[in-house]
């Protein structure tokens, strides 16, 4: 017997199948909103464990549907406190959102279990797609313990400010 040899391990045709499967992906939630925004380029990236929406710069939506807190599913808006009161008006059912603990709050939710929830999103959808200033936040710089303000952001956002 030889030492210092390692026996190859044999590996199934099937493992190897299921090893190469790309990992699924979790749905999207509420995707109508994504369709209804479509031509407006928006991306994607995980917030908070859910689905938030950019359009150039700014954050404007987030999408949610988890079992916890579920009384916060739905479309959240990003949205100054100062536009709170006119958007109440557009949007009776829209309130703050609960898990996150405070009173107020720059985000409000169009929640997913009120009667009105699609016709609602629809509708916040046409005023992001109008350029409407109420929806919508650039977010702010984050710095990194070194006092680095690129952390935690893309080389493409970087790029662009520079």
């Amino acid at each position: 017997m030889m030492r210092g040899m390692t026996k190859k391990k044999h590996v199934s045709p099937e493992a190897l199948d299921a090893s190469l499967v790309p990992k699924q992906r979790k749905p999207i939630p509420h995707a109508f909103v994504l369709d209804a925004i479509s031509t407006l380029s928006p991306y994607t990236r995980p917030m908070f464990g859910c689905l938030a929406i950019y359009i150039r710069d700014k954050i404007v939506l987030i999408l949610r549907d988890k079992p916890t807190h579920a009384d916060d599913n739905g479309v959240w808006l990003a949205t100054p406190h100062e536009h709170h009161q006119s958007l109440r008006r557009e949007f009776p059912n829209m309130r703050s959102i609960q898990l996150l603990g405070k009173p107020m709050t720059g985000w409000q939710v169009l929640p997913a279990d009120a009667p009105d929830f699609e016709s609602a999103a629809l509708r916040a959808c046409e005023l992001v797609l109008a350029g409407d200033p109420r929806i919508g936040k650039v977010p702010g710089a984050r710095t990194s313990k070194s006092g680095s303000s690129a952390a935690g952001r893309s080389r493409k956002q970087i790029k662009r400010e520079g």
